[in-house]
């Protein structure tokens, strides 16, 4: 028998002597097993369960009939049961694995959990293990039991790893090549905003001459800096037009009244106005265009992060669309994603609206903008190409059961 075989069977002799292993309940009632294909996702982190959860509808939209279970930090949509797994003694592993039989598993984290694991894999399910975000995998054992990672590891049919590094790891730990798929991160870049080709090619046609940047999902506390910010643009690109889109159209009142304060020339786009030559601000009602914007615009601040308390917007939103990003330092509930976009030179923080003036100033220029759109495009891509790796992979394995 293998070593890492040998270190798995280990744990588990462990995990059948142990009454408090791992964390949940000792016991309880599963979601009744409903006939059809059943999908267990299991999330480990914010980011991590938003792309389980989308990967997860995508699936859902192409495939009514197939069933979903739920675990970990992922906060599935109503009518998807959510399940607080058992601790990692081995006979509630294994009544869990008996009453949901799950036909597919999607592993997304890092903490691995042996006994768990082995107990589905005993079912017949299909396993794969998605890119964790935060960390290598790892399993949290006693200091004197040997390692049982890579043999947990093991068990999955397929491992997506998210770089070489990993792969020619995992392989010098006796994972077999054939499980090993070298992928891009997990992450949520949902799906792109909507807009009719003929609003956007109307809209473009009416904007052409001028140069422009938007501000999107704006709070009213922020939007008076994000004006200074604007008039000071303004002074090196006089042309230069801000297209501003509140978070909320019930701030959109609000905003009205500060634009106004301000002593901005503003166009008030829902109420049928057109933007002359002497327009400073297109002032939009709501976010319900931001696909629209998104397209329109190269270059877009993204609200929500200048104050504390809103934890800033997602940013997928305006990659996915191509458009290059500003945000200020409050984006808590997105920091990941923000980072991502950062690191591959596709987002830049701003602090106030000094420093917001001067990054508008510079990144607006066409050069510069399409640098950034075309970094950030290359990180929604990236995150694409694994979600469509593993749909594909779990619609051919259900065609062919289904064909047997």
């Amino acid at each position: 028998m293998a070593p890492r075989a040998l270190s798995l069977q280990a744990y588990l002799a462990y995990a059948r002597s142990s009454a408090a292993l791992g964390s949940g309940p000792a016991a309880q009632t599963w979601p009744e097993r409903r006939p059809g294909t059943l999908i267990w996702g299991h999330a480990q982190g914010r980011e991590a369960a938003r792309a389980l959860v989308s990967l997860c509808t995508r699936i859902a939209q192409q495939r009514p009939e197939v069933l979903f279970v739920l675990s970990g930090d992922a906060e599935p949509p109503p009518d998807v049961p959510h399940v607080v797994l058992p601790g990692e003694r081995s006979s509630d592993c294994e009544q869990f694995a008996r009453a949901l039989r799950p036909d597919f598993c999607l592993w997304a984290g890092s903490q691995l959990r042996p006994a768990l694991l082995h107990a589905v894999r005993e079912t017949g399910a299909h396993m794969v293990a998605l890119p964790p975000g935060d960390g290598p995998w790892a399993c949290p054992v006693p200091r004197w039991l040997p390692d049982p990672t890579s043999a947990t590891l093991a068990l999955f049919d397929v491992i997506h790893c998210p770089s070489e590094t990993t792969r020619r790891q995992l392989r010098r730990f006796g994972v077999a090549p054939a499980n090993l798929r070298l992928s891009g991160p997990f992450m949520d870049t949902g799906t792109p905003l909507e807009c009719p080709d003929a609003q956007h090619e109307e809209v473009a046609g009416i904007l052409a001459a001028r140069p422009v940047w938007l501000a999107a999902r704006v709070l009213p506390d922020e939007a008076a800096d994000i004006l200074r910010a604007h008039r000071r643009a303004v002074r090196l690109a006089h042309r230069l037009l801000l297209i501003l889109v509140p978070a909320d159209a019930q701030d959109y009142d609000t905003i009205a009244r500060i634009t106004q304060s301000e002593q901005m020339r503003t166009c008030h786009w829902d109420s049928g106005e057109s933007p002359d030559e002497n327009t400073q601000v297109l002032l939009v009602e709501g976010p319900e265009e931001l696909g629209l914007w998104f397209r329109i615009a190269p270059l877009a601040f993204l609200g929500g992060s200048l104050i504390p308390g809103r934890g800033g917007s997602d940013p997928y939103e305006a990659a996915a669309l191509g458009t290059a990003i500003l945000y200020g330092p409050n984006v808590g509930r997105h920091l990941s994603s923000y980072t991502k976009l950062v690191e591959a030179g596709a987002a830049r923080i701003v602090r106030d609206s000094d420093s917001l003036a001067t990054a508008v100033s510079h990144i607006v220029a066409p050069d510069q903008a399409a640098a950034m759109a075309h970094a950030g495009w290359d990180v929604v891509s990236s995150g694409a190409e694994l979600t469509d790796a593993v749909i594909t992979e779990i619609f051919d394995r259900i065609d062919s059961e289904e064909a047997r």
